[in-house]
């Protein structure tokens, strides 16, 4: 009996854990971090030092953890309402607020200070300044304001590869600007796309998504500008000198296949479209950031 017990006790560690973890939304700090890491490969001609590498890494890891975690101490009434978000900790109940908030903030200020000390006071101020965009502005004020909530709000978003950069340089490069530019234009695709699946759920818990304002049809033509616009701005680092021409060919192969996932969203569209669309729009930024590392890379030893 007291070997059940002690296992009953591992078993409730583990899945309290396991709630702690879902609050940090994983596998968006997962692609928050991975672009941030992208940047700081691409700050230097071979490779960045190990002690920025790493420190850089957890403290943005630690900040990205921590907006998410406060995204979600805002958001819990609207959680409830969504199907896609009503099995989140705060929803369900199996963590309290108090015990969210503390987290939050003691992972926040941890990953503050690892920057400040151990990497560079800019990183640190950029950084805090994209949680407290995220969480604050678009969380708590523009999710809820405007149908462009997305395009705005996509800023935060789109910080990591620069905060990567300034980590291990302690400055902010054009370069590392195009890499903004490039997340920044992909975000309203990539996240209009789900919202036209989930459009019923978002209308339901009153945020004014851009298929709720506006209509299905004319999210869908804007899904399709973006694209086009997303894939002139890729184009960018080869026209800047910034990645090769290995770069450019694998770019306009995912750029071609974006394309096509929103003509046939416009003028096509079938039911389940709009989420291949969306989980293709994860592939390519991945692939987008593994393109330039890769290139960057094959340029450098040539």
């Amino acid at each position: 009996m007291v070997a059940t017990a002690d296992s009953m006790k591992i078993a409730g560690r583990k899945y309290r854990l396991h709630e702690y973890y879902e609050l940090c939304k994983p596998r968006v700090v997962m692609l928050i971090v991975f672009t941030a890491i992208v940047g700081m490969f691409l700050a230097v001609p071979g490779l960045p030092p190990l002690s920025a590498l790493l420190w850089g890494t957890l403290g943005i890891a630690l900040q990205a953890a921590s907006a998410a975690a406060v995204n979600q101490i805002i958001d819990r009434n609207i959680d409830a309402r969504m199907a896609r978000t009503c099995g989140r900790p705060l929803v369900t109940g199996t963590l309290t607020m108090t015990e969210s908030i503390v987290f939050a903030t003691v992972i926040g200020l941890l990953g503050f200070a690892l920057l400040w000390a151990l990497v560079n006071p800019l990183t640190a101020v950029l950084t805090q300044f994209t949680l407290i965009g995220y969480a604050g502005i678009y969380t708590l004020y523009l999710k809820r304001a405007t149908p462009q909530n997305i395009v705005i709000g996509g800023a935060a978003g789109a910080a990591p590869p620069v905060l990567g950069w300034a980590a291990v340089t302690g400055e902010v490069h054009a370069h590392a600007l195009i890499l903004f530019a490039i997340i920044f234009v992909w975000t309203p695709p990539h996240f209009w796309a789900l919202a036209i699946d989930r459009r019923d759920e978002y209308a339901k818990a009153d945020i004014p998504m851009l298929p709720v304002t506006h209509g299905i049809d004319y999210t869908r033509t804007q899904v399709l500008l973006y694209t086009v616009l997303l894939t002139a701005v890729t184009v960018l680092p080869f026209a800047t000198g910034m990645s090769g021409w290995l770069y450019l060919g694998g770019t306009l192969i995912l750029d071609a296949v974006f394309l096509a996932y929103a003509v046939r969203l416009k003028w096509w569209p079938v039911p389940g479209l709009p989420m291949r669309t969306f989980g293709y729009s994860i592939v390519y930024l991945m692939g987008i950031f593994t393109l330039l590392l890769v290139d960057h890379y094959v340029v450098s030893f040539q």
